[in-house]
């Protein structure tokens, strides 16, 4: 397996993440009580797994790789397209966080905020990973030379060795909020 194709099976367990948080906004929305606890198992997800593990792979090794190979489209596309949503993802999950506290200390509005903000990081992502699996990966693989990407397949490859207990934890944390939220 290669490095795009490890990094579009990783984007398959979010995608399934994806649908997990919209069932559990959706309850929310219909009158139940938040769960704190699995909010907080999805959070650790997103950053440990689909940002900490797989934005890394891809800012790290592949990003960074089309930026400097690709010239200027390789940097606008990615400095400006990819890293923004990277981002946006990221400030999504901080305002859930800050909702989630301010549910929890009486402010019952905030369950809006805490529905908008999950919802529009599931939305997001589901966007970003249809143009990184459509058309970035496939830029990518067409544009770098074949040296290249021996490299980013290397550097993924050593990184999964070093870090496999972080995909294991994190998919059993997704299997535990399927089973609930089927």
């Amino acid at each position: 397996m290669d490095a795009i194709e490890l990094m579009m099976e990783e984007h398959k367990y979010i995608l399934r993440m994806l649908k997990v948080v919209r069932k559990a906004c959706f309850k929310v929305l219909e009158g139940a009580d938040i769960n704190y606890e699995e909010f907080y198992l999805i959070i650790d997800f997103i950053k440990n797994y689909a940002d900490g593990h797989h934005h890394n792979k891809e800012e790290i090794m592949l990003f960074n790789r089309m930026v400097e190979n690709l010239g200027a489209l390789g940097e606008k596309t990615i400095k400006y397209g990819m890293l923004v949503e990277h981002d946006m993802g990221r400030l999504y999950v901080k305002n859930l966080i800050e909702a989630l506290e301010k549910v929890k200390n009486g402010d019952e509005e905030a369950k809006l905020d805490v529905i908008a903000n999950a919802i529009s990081y599931t939305e997001l992502l589901q966007r970003h990973i249809d143009k990184e699996d459509k058309v970035i990966y496939t830029f990518a693989k067409r544009e770098l030379k074949d040296e290249v990407f021996q490299v980013i397949d290397k550097e993924c490859i050593e990184y999964e060795k070093n870090n496999t207990h972080v995909k294991d934890e994190n998919l059993l944390i997704l299997e535990k909020l399927e089973e609930k939220y089927k």
